[in-house]
């Protein structure tokens, strides 16, 4: 398979795999009885506002791997080859992060009691969801060069930074001291 082929598939298989886990996950808690939508953590607008948003920069990595053009000017092979290991360690991180939360999973701030995940990817950092997903903005970023998806990915990282902080105080209360504990020893990022 040759680049032109191989490169809209690899652009395309994350972003799909990601929403097919994300679904078939919620699926899989709404039969256990489980409400994988907590409780939105900001001002609930912005916060779904920030979900929607990050398919610009995904589809504007897309559209480029397609060879649509919406770069200001030529994107360096290296760069690009660098983006889409990025892109591929963004999701990668996101998903492993979506699987080591299991049934404690939610959307926003849990309505009922949950797990506190320390394990695992959540030895590195209390947050790689939210890491892999700022991964592959900034993969979108660097492979498009794109002022308008540079302005929405950084957007949506500042948003996303919004809620980990509102997160957290959900976390406190939910967890109090174990949590607290967990915070000395493991990074907010990394």
């Amino acid at each position: 398979m040759n680049a032109s082929v191989f490169v809209p598939v690899f652009v395309a298989a994350f972003p799909a795999l990601f929403m097919v886990i994300l679904v078939a996950g919620e699926a899989a808690l709404r039969r256990q009885k489980i409400d994988m939508q907590g409780a939105p953590s900001i001002d609930k607008r912005l916060f779904y506002l920030s979900k929607l948003a990050m398919v610009v920069p995904w589809a504007a990595m897309f559209l480029q791997s397609l060879g649509v053009s919406l770069s200001l000017s030529a994107v360096p092979q290296t760069l690009k080859w660098t983006s889409l290991a990025l892109w591929a360690a963004g999701f990668s991180l996101a998903i492993v992060g979506r699987f080591g939360l299991g049934s404690s999973f939610r959307v926003g701030c849990a309505k009922e009691e949950t797990a506190l995940r320390t394990d695992g990817i959540f030895r590195l950092s209390r947050n790689p969801i939210y890491v892999g997903l700022n991964a592959t903005l900034l993969a979108s970023t660097l492979y498009t060069l794109n002022p308008v998806v540079l302005l929405v990915g950084a957007g949506v990282s500042a948003v996303h930074h919004r809620i980990i902080l509102a997160e957290e105080a959900c976390l406190r209360r939910m967890f109090g001291q174990a949590y607290e504990d967990y915070c000395l020893r493991v990074g907010r990022y990394v």
